[in-house]
């Protein structure tokens, strides 16, 4: 912390306590009793909101009509009992949980008030969460991650998450593929109802009874022995195929 210059605290008005509004003791304080207040607000309506969140994905679980393009082989790799990473755009994650056909899917989540709400609105879809992202706690959301997969569980990976930009890949679900030798299995979605939220990702949302379109691309590998650009080849690989499908999917669902 940078040191007042000499004297400048001759130049400061005096601090009355007795005074909320000079300056003081009190007016120092009030601002924090305000946000540790809406803090304490926001921490009680977690639950509500994940409630909330769960029922409208079980709706939508149970009511949408979904058509898969491609998906024989993912569908035969579950059936061999293979585990795979999934890989699609954070606009589409609301629509991913529906068609999983695996025994058991962990995701990466925000360690934000936002992930606590997504962690539990899974739950009940049996969507296992770890809490970090590529910009906070990465590491040890990667143990964590790989700690799933080494338990039997499918992985799954929003890579333009969690802030954007937009539809452009990360590097770190190439970086988990290295890690285990899982094949990342690219995954478009679309739906002919919906609605955008107006967020960065402009997350979709299904209106229920709506009809989701899910284009499967082909898998990709990463070898262990990838460097810098092996990593960098795949990222590419991988955003250009999620920009395809998503094209794809779009098409697919319109027609």
């Amino acid at each position: 912390m940078r040191r007042p210059p000499a004297g400048s605290e001759d130049l400061r008005p005096p601090a009355d306590a007795s005074n909320p509004t000079s300056g003081g003791v009190l007016l120092g304080r009030e601002p924090g009793a305000r946000q540790r207040g809406r803090r304490w607000w926001l921490e009680r309506l977690v639950p509500v909101v994940a409630w909330l969140v769960a029922a409208v994905l079980l709706l939508l679980k149970l009511t949408t009509r979904r058509r898969f393009v491609h998906g024989d082989e993912l569908f035969a790799r579950w059936a061999r009992g293979e585990h795979v990473i999934l890989a699609f755009w954070h606009e589409q994650l609301v629509m991913m949980p529906f068609p999983y056909r695996g025994r058991r899917v962990c995701i990466m989540v925000s360690r934000h008030r936002d992930g606590e709400i997504i962690t539990r609105a899974l739950r009940p879809l049996r969507i296992g969460t770890v809490r970090g992202s590529s910009t906070r706690g990465w590491a040890s959301a990667l143990k964590g991650m790989l700690r799933a997969f080494r338990g039997g569980a499918d992985l799954a990976f929003a890579p333009d998450g969690p802030r954007g930009p937009r539809y452009l890949a990360k590097s770190g679900v190439i970086q988990v593929a290295r890690a285990t030798g899982a094949s990342i299995v690219p995954v478009a979605a679309a739906a002919r109802w919906r609605r955008r939220i107006r967020s960065w990702d402009r997350l979709i949302i299904p209106f229920p009874c709506s009809r989701i379109v899910y284009v499967v691309g082909e898998p990709l590998a990463v070898p262990a022995n990838a460097g810098r650009t092996g990593v960098e080849q795949a990222r590419i690989a991988l955003e250009r195929e999620l920009t395809r499908l998503t094209a794809e999917a779009a098409v697919a669902v319109a027609t």
